[in-house]
């Protein structure tokens, strides 16, 4: 799916669907691409599971997979709230190193 999100056309592209459904032809209007480098795209978009379309007739209409987000949107809190622990006791550490001491630029001068 980040693979997918990867490419700026593609987020382009997700960014739209979020206001609603529209079809390929609606897709391709801002993009100054070829109609088959836009399809690539949405085929990508398709195979990571963010994006569903269907044709009717000769209109191709795409819609977003809000599941598939949410899904990403998780993971993205999950990694965030992991590395915020992280950093917070990196923090507390190198604080401790100012206080007591250690470490210092004058204790390694030697002053």
């Amino acid at each position: 799916m980040f693979h997918a999100l990867a490419d700026p056309t593609r987020r382009g592209m997700v960014e739209r669907l979020v206001r609603g459904p529209a079809s390929v032809s609606e897709l391709s209007r801002p993009l100054e691409m070829s109609l088959p480098a836009v399809l690539q795209h949405l085929q990508v978009l398709e195979a990571s599971g963010l994006v569903r379309s269907e044709k009717a007739g000769r209109v191709r209409t795409c819609r977003i997979e809000p599941d598939a987000l949410r899904a990403a949107e998780a993971w993205v809190t999950g990694q965030r709230t992991a590395w915020e622990t992280r950093l917070d006791r990196l923090g507390d550490y190198l604080a401790g190193q100012g206080t007591d001491g250690q470490n210092t630029d004058d204790s390694q001068r030697g002053s």
